[in-house]
């Protein structure tokens, strides 16, 4: 428990500062909406553990920035869309791939046998979490 917070701020850090994403709510939403584009004002706000107006006024401020677009749903009149802009999709991997060689430089301080109990130790935990918010199956 103690480990997880530092290298969390260590891949924040990196994602803000390659990406010019203003948040890590931000960033959460981006790489929500590249996993589900399209997806309703509400499915953002439960992903993103808030309300949907708190939603809405970063969905607002993203759709400001050129990095979402909003459109009307055509099935659900008071529902709509949210989908990245390609200049959101080139920010969001942009920022991953500069973490990921940050991340992948520290790990090069590793053994060999260092790094493959590293992979072992993530392989366990991923088996030990969902996909859907860390609780545990």
């Amino acid at each position: 428990m103690d480990v997880v917070p530092s290298v969390v701020r260590l891949i924040r850090s990196e994602m803000r500062r390659h990406s010019g994403i203003g948040s890590i709510p931000q960033f959460r939403a981006l790489t929500y909406l590249e996993r589900h584009p399209g997806a309703a004002l509400g499915e953002l706000a439960a992903h993103l553990g808030v309300t949907a107006p708190s939603a809405s006024v970063l969905v607002q401020r993203l759709v400001r920035d050129g990095l979402v677009r909003r459109a009307d749903r055509p099935t659900e009149r008071r529902a709509v869309a949210i989908t990245l802009t390609p200049r959101g999709l080139v920010l969001l991997r942009r920022s991953r791939s500069a973490t990921r060689a940050r991340v992948a430089a520290a790990l090069t301080a590793l053994s060999s046998e260092e790094l493959a109990t590293v992979n072992e130790a993530l392989s366990i935990l991923d088996g030990l979490f969902d996909q859907r918010g860390g609780h545990a199956s």
